[in-house]
């Protein structure tokens, strides 16, 4: 009984309740000492491109949206905590009567985005700023770094159709729905997880299994009897025995004595092992000689970015490829590391910002309330840089802006002829959502029209150039006075 009880509680499962245990203490806390009404803004940010990358691609705002604008718990939610026999009544009341009204500022999804500026913006009380900390972070995390990975595998496709169908290697099946969804952003044209076009409207497809061909008296059985069903969309999985002596010589037969037949053109064959550079090439001219030449040849088989950059630079010869495990958990570097930190907090409607010291230099803080604004060179369209400032300061595009590195200040530039456009947006005003989340598809035609903005020294595979992020003169300073603050805090406890 006690299993059926926490598998309903499971299926039910209230998101709400993810959130790491701190938050509950802390909230708690925050109560206990009067300070649950407290203003305070929060930052989410990284700090490094994954696999040395250039630049990442925005996800996650939709999922964080929905978790968002569903926020409550139930009288079972607050019944499990209360048998903790650690919070407070005034806290579990504030649970059970729980209204969000924070205000949250985001880049939209699609956007290139980079290290240490504010991706999503949180202002309202401590504790419900405090509570939502998990979520925000797994979900820009997780589709920033399967959207990011998409997008390099489909570049490095140089426009070749790229399928996601990594949903079996997932981890776990949200990762794998979010993920498919994350991975169209990216550039993908479709993926095999079919929930994700139930969701969110992704188109979906797949073809055989070896399994299909094994279950089949011979190879050509499988394929004659495929082909019958589908006649419109055939695509042959020809490596369950042999490629070149038992499977492409019975998908020809199969589109010579059946698909001509019936009228019908076959679409293509899959190759998912072997050297795929030589099978393809061998492929390819087996098939034109057939007089097959409009039949495409897909890959799959383990593929990532630079597994395809490499064949195709041999001259593999290949229309499509179909990424599974390497693209849905981002194999070559699985985490993204996404922060969300304190900036500032407001007292008598004053805003008093907030840093966090390190002696490790990336680690210190951005402090206060900011704006991200993106310069763009009037001639080119071309991004130039980030600028971060306080939220009061205006970027005059009249005039001169000096740009300067925030480490090495002594490197500036001047730049003339620009323009500056706002990144962030506003999505939830005192806890309404006012905000619409583009389809699929526009968000995918902003990330073409967006990454399209970057010089190509950005979108480098190798060693791509550093995109800068600046800080405002007066942001910079604020800065610099609150680490010489703290710093001496230290040296008078030394």
């Amino acid at each position: 009984m006690e299993y059926i009880k926490n598998f309903d509680v499971r299926n039910k499962r209230n998101l709400t309740m993810l959130v790491d245990f701190y938050e509950l203490t802390m909230g708690n806390g925050y109560l206990q000492n009067d300070l649950g009404d407290r203003i305070a803004y929060f930052d989410m940010f990284f700090r490094r491109v994954p696999d040395g990358g250039g630049y990442c691609i925005m996800a996650g705002i939709q999922q964080l949206i929905e978790y968002l604008t569903s926020l409550a718990f139930t009288k079972d939610d607050v019944e499990y905590l209360r048998s903790k026999n650690i919070f407070s009544e005034e806290f579990l009341n504030y649970l059970e009567n729980f209204e969000f009204t924070c205000d949250v500022w985001a880049v939209p999804e699609g956007n290139p985005v980079f290290p240490n500026e504010p991706l999503v913006t949180v202002r309202g009380p401590i504790i419900q700023a405090q509570f939502i900390e998990t979520m925000i972070l797994l979900s820009i995390n997780h589709q920033t770094l399967i959207a990011t990975k998409a997008n390099r595998i489909c570049r490095a496709a140089d426009g070749r159709p790229v399928m996601e169908f990594g949903s079996r290697r997932a981890q776990g099946y949200d990762g794998a729905i979010y993920g498919a969804r994350a991975a169209m952003i990216g550039g993908c044209n479709s993926t095999a997880c079919t929930i994700a076009e139930q969701m969110f409207g992704v188109p979906s497809g797949g073809t055989m299994a070896h399994s299909w061909v094994q279950l089949f008296s011979s190879e050509y059985e499988a394929f004659k009897s495929w082909a019958k069903v589908y006649p419109d969309n055939c695509v042959l999985l020809i490596d369950t025995y042999n490629v070149l002596k038992s499977g492409l010589p019975n998908a020809i037969k199969t589109f010579d004595e059946i698909l001509k037949p019936m009228g019908h053109k076959p679409k293509a064959i899959r190759i998912d092992s072997g050297d795929i550079t030589y099978l393809s090439r061998k492929c390819r001219e087996i098939l034109d000689d057939a007089g097959y030449s409009d039949v495409d040849i897909i890959v799959s088989n383990s593929l990532d970015e630079y597994i395809i950059r490499s064949v195709l630079r041999q001259g593999a010869k290949i229309d499509s490829f179909g990424v599974g495990e390497r693209l849905i958990t981002a194999r070559s570097e699985p985490v993204f590391g996404g922060v969300y930190k304190l900036v500032a907090i407001e007292h008598h409607n004053e805003i008093i910002p907030k840093i966090k010291i390190s002696e490790n230099e990336e680690k210190i803080t951005n402090p206060g309330f900011k704006k991200v604004y993106r310069i763009f060179d009037k001639k080119t369209n071309n991004a130039i840089a980030d600028l971060l400032t306080l939220n009061n300061e205006i970027v005059d595009e009249n005039k001169p802006l000096v740009l300067f590195d925030p480490i090495f200040t002594w490197k500036k530039k001047k730049i003339k002829n620009f323009y500056a456009k706002e990144l962030m947006v506003k999505i939830f005003n005192k806890g309404n959502l006012i905000y619409d989340c583009p389809d699929i598809n526009e968000i995918r035609e902003i990330v073409v029209k967006e990454t399209n903005k970057l010089w190509h020294e950005v979108l480098r595979f190798e060693n791509p150039h550093n995109y800068y992020i600046d800080l405002s003169t007066k942001l910079w300073s604020l800065k610099q006075n609150l680490i010489t603050k703290f710093s001496n805090i230290y040296e008078e406890n030394d």
